[in-house]
């Protein structure tokens, strides 16, 4: 009798356990959104943008502003998954499938902009389309070094450096609200394929010079 009601037990306990989970990461309903540092992010439900998505994420403490050690720390997890074989380093390879297999987009977005203007078009404004800063490749411009391959060290100060340039008020700290207006922008730029570094709001990689404020250059 004890076994059969040992048996019983598991057989009923079974389909609990195989159950799948409610949502997967990888689950593509809302809008595609390109964090600072390349990684692909897509909204959970029907019209969210994937940049909430990144954004709950990268606020580790959920107090709704996100620093620069946030964003570093992020840069950091991601660096994780892009480096295959834990050398400590993301090398060719690695780009390659960063390229091909998790954001092949930053691919495409190059061609098709090569293909609107017979090959003289510019990638950084394109790259607006899917995220907050003009980089058509954002994990390979964080080599400062030209050795064809991306240290953690690296990757950390690449984060930094784009905080810094989204920070344009220089308070340390960034809302949801506030790269919303900045995604917005980079949107409008890109449909425009006219890029404004003077307008309000745009962030461009050369856009560190102005008469109030003293942007730092990025280190890509």
């Amino acid at each position: 009798m004890s076994i059969f009601l040992f048996l019983l037990a598991a057989t009923q306990a079974a389909p609990a356990q195989s159950a799948p989970p409610a949502a997967t990461p990888t689950a593509r309903l809302g809008r595609g959104f390109l964090s600072p540092m390349g990684e692909p992010f897509f909204g959970r439900r029907v019209g969210e943008d994937g940049l909430v998505v990144w954004f709950a994420g990268a606020d580790a403490d959920h107090d709704g502003l996100l620093t620069a050690d946030e964003m570093a720390a992020d840069a950091e997890r991601f660096f994780k998954v892009l480096d295959v074989d834990q050398d400590g380093e993301i090398g060719p390879d690695e780009i390659e499938r960063y390229e091909t297999q998790i954001a092949p987009q930053v691919r495409v977005r190059a061609a098709m902009e090569n293909t609107r203007t017979g090959g003289n078009g510019t990638a950084e404004t394109n790259a607006g389309r899917y995220g907050l800063l003009q980089i058509p490749e954002p994990v390979i411009t964080a080599d400062t070094n030209f050795n064809r391959g991306v240290s953690l060290d690296e990757f950390r100060q690449a984060a930094i450096s784009r905080f810094q340039l989204l920070d344009t008020s220089r308070t340390g700290r960034l809302s949801l609200s506030q790269l919303q207006s900045i995604r917005q922008s980079a949107l409008a730029a890109s449909i425009r394929g006219v890029q404004k570094p003077q307008e309000a709001g745009e962030i461009t990689q050369d856009s560190g010079a102005g008469a109030d404020t003293s942007r730092p250059t990025p280190q890509y």
